[in-house]
């Protein structure tokens, strides 16, 4: 099991100004992609640090917490429109290029995978979420932001069940998208399978 220390180590050998770059809600069938991107220090250590989905709820809350008092970050939230309109890698990359641009003091940014070409030297590492201290944090950060933005939505849009689910296309999300077909933030190109093409606009 990989602990916060082996994280933390992880990103020790890149250097001094390491940062790190993270989304949440690729894979959902509605709401946004939130990017992160977390510069944390690195003269301590804040236990608990890791891949964001392997934490509880109120695990990440407290972690969330933490981080945002110490760390430098940035948020990017593109929404679903943009999502279907250049499609979701590049509604990633365009937030993470956005967050990375944000932050001031990184040298290198480690990001979870996803290749950029920036000013700022970036690293694309696979699993890096579980792998690299910073983009742990960043994954954090993300998550804990998109999961208050669908609780938002859930008292917008109270049918859908958007609070338990998150936007992922579970069973009771797909009986509630056919039964009430979709709300402004479902992701057209994600649900065609579910309701075929909208032709109409979004009500």
């Amino acid at each position: 099991m990989i602990m916060t220390l082996d994280l933390f180590e992880f990103d020790l050998k890149y250097g001094s100004g390491v940062a790190g770059c993270d989304e949440a809600g690729r894979g959902p069938i509605a709401g946004p992609v939130v990017v992160a991107a977390c510069q944390m220090p690195m003269d301590f250590i804040i236990e608990g640090i890791n891949d964001s989905k392997q934490l509880s709820p109120i695990k990440r809350e407290a972690l969330y917490q933490k981080i945002i008092k110490c760390a430098q970050y940035s948020v990017a939230v593109i929404d679903e429109k943009t999502i279907d309109e250049i499609n979701i890698l590049q509604a990633t990359k365009r937030g993470m290029s956005q967050c990375i641009t944000e932050l001031k003091n990184a040298n290198i940014v480690l990001v979870d995978a996803v290749k950029l070409d920036l000013p700022v030297k970036t690293v694309p590492i696979i699993k890096g979420d579980a792998l690299s201290y910073n983009i742990a944090a960043a994954s954090i950060i993300a998550k804990v932001y998109r999961d208050r933005l669908m609780t938002q939505m859930d008292k917008l849009y109270p049918e859908y069940g958007f609070a338990a689910h998150k936007g992922y296309g579970t069973k009771y999300h797909i009986e509630m998208l056919k039964k009430y077909g979709p709300c402004k933030i479902h992701r057209s190109t994600f649900i065609k399978n579910f309701v075929g093409d909208i032709n109409e606009e979004k009500q």
